[in-house]
């Protein structure tokens, strides 16, 4: 069955946990809908685990567009979330409403997601009139990581915590229809989750959320530059994917492969000299 916003809000009313992770391509994207996930996110996190960068700040638009088609191409069932950019929002309402527009038409995307609590409100309302889904994200913003001077837990004290309380009912208000908690300690994101009426999607903010979501490399074991505090591997794909490229390296430089079943034959009455004096 198909996961729309309707499905995704019946799930947080009748106390079901939504899955969510992060795809970047067509065939991972479609390995995880054959597999029953709720939602697929296309983070601009494919900027450090896709394309090798120190932080998500330098993903582009066309990036964005260009990996979430891909993405919606594999996906039948999951619910695609676009991230939009840094600058793809910030600059203006107008800005906002034509790059999320861009994600829908020529990404494909079922909703757009951007970080930010009350400052970006009047983006998410502009977005939400155009008839776009939009998913919020609060706590450890990863586009505002030089300003927040490092990756770090948000909302440990009074007051950051009321700003983080204050600006998910703000968002909600705004028209969000689902909000990304990261980084944020889990007594207060389980408040936050039962205070709205909006889904909560926790990463690294305990299990009092709504769903969880995680960066498939992460839980894959895939990216090993860092891994976060949160991260549970649930399954050791880069070892093994090591192991394989280490035998295939292997079988080559032995001559073990190519063997006689993959190699495609040709009659034996076929002389290649002839043929070659022939063209001659």
């Amino acid at each position: 069955m198909k996961n729309t916003v309707s499905t995704i809000r019946e799930q947080k009313k009748n106390g079901e946990k939504i899955t969510m992770l992060t795809a970047y391509d067509y065939s991972t994207a479609k390995l995880m809908d054959e597999s029953g996930i709720n939602m697929i996110l296309v983070g601009d996190s494919l900027g450090m685990v896709m394309l090798g960068y120190e932080d998500t700040i330098s993903v582009t638009m066309e990036d964005m567009i260009h990996h979430t088609a891909a993405v919606s191409r594999g996906a039948s069932d999951a619910f695609v979330v676009a991230d939009m950019p840094f600058m793809s929002y910030q600059t203006s309402v107008y800005d906002a409403v034509v790059n999320a527009g861009r994600l829908m038409k020529e990404g494909r995307a079922n909703a757009v997601k951007l970080e930010g609590g009350t400052t970006v409100c009047p983006q998410i309302r502009a977005i939400t009139d155009a008839s776009v889904p939009v998913v919020a994200h609060l706590g450890l913003t990863p586009q505002s990581v030089n300003a927040f001077g490092g990756f770090k837990v948000q909302g440990r004290d009074e007051a950051a915590a009321a700003r983080l309380i204050s600006d998910a009912r703000a968002v909600e208000r705004a028209g969000a229809f689902c909000v990304v908690l990261e980084c944020v300690p889990g007594r207060l994101a389980s408040y936050i989750s039962c205070i709205l009426e909006i889904p909560v999607i926790g990463i690294g903010a305990g299990n009092g959320c709504d769903g969880q979501v995680l960066v498939y490399q992460d839980m894959l074991g895939m990216y090993s530059d860092f891994t976060p505090k949160f991260v549970r591997k649930f399954a050791c794909v880069g070892d093994m994917m090591k192991e394989g490229f280490s035998s295939y390296i292997k079988s080559v430089r032995s001559g073990e492969f190519p063997a006689q079943e993959h190699t495609f034959s040709v009659s034996d009455d076929i002389d290649f000299t002839e043929l070659e004096n022939d063209s001659d």
